[in-house]
């Protein structure tokens, strides 16, 4: 897990998303407010036009709007996949 940790993480910074590097958890919180669209949105889009699952940050109360949820609890190349789709998505976005 920490390998996958340290990929994501850096490939999300790499992306330009904020976030904080997680301490104990399999899942990254990144911040999505610079994208001028709201978390619920990102996802559905995400998921509609990628084919890649995150969660709305404000499935977790009133804190979690403007950032998504992403597991890394799967295998290093769907990361690496979730983080091709990713990339896609945001610069379709710009």
């Amino acid at each position: 897990y920490d390998r996958r940790r340290k990929f994501l993480f850096n490939s999300l910074i790499n992306l330009g998303f904020d976030c904080i590097e997680p301490k104990g958890a399999f899942y990254i919180f990144p911040s999505i407010k610079k994208f001028g669209i709201s978390d619920t949105e990102f996802a559905e889009r995400l998921l509609k036009e990628e084919k890649l699952a995150v969660v709305p940050g404000s499935a977790f109360g009133d804190g979690g709007e403007g950032f998504i949820r992403i597991a890394y609890s799967t295998s290093m190349e769907n990361l690496k996949e979730a983080v091709i789709r990713i990339e896609k998505f945001i610069n379709g976005l710009k």
